[in-house]
């Protein structure tokens, strides 16, 4: 299959104040995409299109809430006055908590699947038409190793990953036929401002992991997931490990769990 050429795609990326999608957004724009970058923080985006300015390709800002309908609506009219398509959309934008789950409240799980399931997805149904319009259009979801494979404290979070990684699974069957690719990414832990938001969580919770990534090195995996057309990509050696132990020998990898996450 021919790589996918970034310079010139119209490319919309949630979740670009900081982080993942941030590191991306400059990431792509060195490669002469021309990317609409959205989130919340618009002094954040603002710094962000500063950054940008120099670079091969460019890059417009949108600030705005991704779970509220009218946020949404403004993106799309936003592609509709200005690129009439959208070649790729990322999926990026997302939330954490820690915690036991019998000790959290209602509001945590609801916080975490509308920015994490239902956000990302009420926009690729509006994206649609417009993705159609693109050029070998692909959708690419920021998942997480946790997608895979489940651990203790993070139930919420897990079960919205596993969520978006079923969705992308049958929505990448029922757009094959249009020829729009429908691509998974999982990092494993990112060295992000990710954890300074945690949704309903005691401040001494910590996340226990072995490892991390820098979010540009995750943008530079996922501009070749893109570019690749990579269907599904477990990014870290770690989390590879994870999803084959949980596989394989599913009761030692609770036990493992239980004592050390």
């Amino acid at each position: 299959m021919a790589r996918r050429q970034l310079k010139g795609a119209r490319i919309l990326v949630t979740g670009a104040s900081s982080g993942i999608g941030r590191a991306l957004c400059v990431r792509l724009c060195k490669h002469g995409a021309c990317v609409l970058a959205t989130a919340r923080r618009e002094d954040r985006l603002v710094r962000l299109q500063v950054d940008c300015a120099e670079l091969p390709g460019t890059l417009q800002i949108i600030a705005g809430d991704l779970t509220l309908d009218s946020h949404r609506e403004a993106i799309l009219q936003w592609v509709d006055s200005q690129w009439g398509g959208i070649d790729v959309l990322v999926n990026n934008a997302g939330i954490g908590a820690i915690g036991r789950f019998d000790e959290a409240t209602q509001d945590r799980l609801r916080q975490v699947m509308e920015v994490d399931f239902f956000a990302p997805v009420e926009l690729t149904r509006l994206c649609l038409p417009w993705l159609r319009k693109g050029n070998r259009a692909a959708i690419l979801n920021v998942g997480s190793v946790l997608a895979h494979r489940a651990v203790p404290n993070k139930s919420e979070y897990c079960a919205a990953k596993f969520a978006i990684r079923g969705w992308s699974e049958s929505l990448r069957v029922e757009l094959a036929k249009e020829g729009i690719d429908v691509l998974m990414l999982s990092p494993s832990t990112t060295r992000s401002e990710f954890f300074d938001s945690l949704v309903d969580t005691n401040p001494q919770e910590k996340s226990r992991s072995v490892g991390s990534m820098s979010s540009d090195r995750v943008a530079q995996l996922a501009v070749s997931a893109l570019v690749r057309s990579k269907r599904e990509m477990i990014l870290s050696v770690g989390g590879r490990a994870l999803v084959w132990a949980g596989r394989l020998f599913p009761r030692l990898t609770d036990r493992l769990l239980s004592r050390f996450a």
